[in-house]
């Protein structure tokens, strides 16, 4: 049953960020194959096929969850048999779960040199990565400060400063409406990236863009932190990464919703923030400009146009 269970977790948030859910997919497609008690590769990949398509349907906008399932059910490619198509996903499932962790690492090491002694750095929602870099760079030994938003609806921002007040480093807990307050007291601002487009565009948690925009007004530079898998292959064919909306009771109780009849939530889980607002991405395999996107897809993910629509289905966009 852990794959209805992981699908759950991630519906609900229970497992958020988009490297810990790529990795709870991997695990989930990894136990799932060790369980099935199949004869046939024919029906192993199809049990493995209806529990992708479970997974995929949880989060839309998290492009980090098909490029993990991609690339475990890459174990299926070119088994005659029954165990060796099992051998072959449990194989592919543990390699990217230990290069999921690696990239945490790498990146972080990438990310704390473009860190100076004495910076302020605001960072937004609660980005593995983003932290890794932080936390690096505390550990290197430089003095830095941190301000960090609460994250609203859903107050990601908690978990940010609980992990930054364990590492011992010095953080401002404010309101997300603060940031335009603030942004001149910060010499660099850090966040991850649920997604990546092929023009370096960034989909991140909402209120991410605005984070940009201020810093781009006061001349702060931007740097986001993004293991490869989070850089969306079909955006080389031109569509658009759905937004996932939602539940209004996030923002605005029932009961009080329903006294108010005239009115409704709106509650987009994220927002895109262009190209010319990022002046760094950071991957594990090394710091690009946003304009070279395109190349960690090519080069890295190893995308074939075939391929697309049996890992996304009928389109990003929701067409």
């Amino acid at each position: 049953m852990i794959v209805p269970e992981t699908a759950e977790k991630i519906k609900s948030m229970e497992i958020r960020g988009a490297g810990r859910i790529a990795r709870a997919v991997a695990v989930a497609l990894r136990d799932h194959a060790r369980s099935l008690q199949v004869q046939t590769p024919d029906a192993f990949r199809q049990e493995m096929e209806h529990a992708a398509k479970l997974l995929l349907a949880t989060r839309p906008t998290a492009v980090s969850l098909p490029n993990a399932v991609h690339m475990v059910m890459a174990g299926l490619n070119h088994a005659k048999t029954t165990d060796e198509a099992k051998s072959g996903v449990i194989r592919r499932a543990d390699e990217f779960i230990t290069s999921s962790q690696h990239a945490v690492e790498q990146i972080a090491q990438f990310g704390a040199s473009h860190i100076r002694d004495g910076d302020t750095i605001l960072t937004h929602c609660n980005s593995e990565v983003a932290l890794g870099c932080i936390i690096e760079a505390h550990r290197q030994g430089k003095k830095i400060e941190v301000f960090a938003t609460e994250v609203r609806p859903r107050n990601q921002g908690l978990i940010t400063i609980r992990t930054l007040n364990d590492a011992g480093i010095k953080t401002n807990f404010i309101v997300d409406s603060a940031v335009r307050t603030f942004i001149n007291d910060v010499d660099l601002v850090i966040v991850g990236a649920d997604a990546v487009t092929v023009n370096g565009a960034v989909v991140n948690k909402i209120g991410t863009a605005q984070v940009a925009h201020s810093a781009r007004e006061a001349r702060v530079n931007l740097m986001v932190a993004a293991e490869t898998y989070k850089f969306a292959p079909r955006t080389i064919l031109g569509e658009f990464i759905r937004i996932e909306e939602r539940a209004g009771n996030e923002v605005l109780a029932d009961d009080i919703a329903r006294a108010l009849p005239y009115v409704t939530v709106r509650n987009p889980a994220f927002d895109v923030t262009p190209s010319e607002y990022i002046d760094l991405i950071v991957t594990e395999k090394g710091a690009i400009p946003p304009q070279m996107a395109y190349v960690i897809i090519r080069d890295y993910l190893g995308w074939g146009i075939d391929e697309f629509h049996l890992a996304f289905g009928p389109g990003l966009n929701g067409e």
